[in-house]
C-alpha cells in the first residue's frame, strides 16, 4: 500500500479546503452521497491545527497517480 502512494508514483491534489468545520462536514457528506466515483482508499484528510495563532484548516486531498508509458496492454490489437 505504501508503494502505491510513494512520491514518485504520483501527487496529492487538494479537492477541498476550509477553516469552517461545519462546512467541512457538509462537503464530505455531499461527496459521500453524490460521488460514487471517488476511490476513498486514495483520499487523504489533513487537519492542520493552528492553535492560538491561526485557525484550524481542514483539507481533503486525492492521490493522482503518474501515468506510465503505454505498454500496449489493453489495446484492441492485443
Amino acid at each position: 500500500m505504501a508503494a502505491r502512494f510513494a512520491p514518485d508514483a504520483g501527487r496529492w491534489e487538494v479537492l477541498f479546503e476550509t477553516q469552517d468545520e461545519s462546512q467541512w462536514h457538509a462537503h464530505l457528506r455531499r461527496l459521500r452521497e453524490s460521488d460514487a466515483q471517488i476511490d476513498w482508499t486514495a483520499v487523504r484528510v489533513d487537519m492542520l491545527c493552528g492553535r492560538l495563532v491561526r485557525p484550524t484548516t481542514f483539507r481533503l486531498s486525492l492521490f493522482v497517480p503518474n501515468f506510465a508509458p503505454d505498454s500496449g496492454q489493453g489495446s484492441p490489437d492485443n
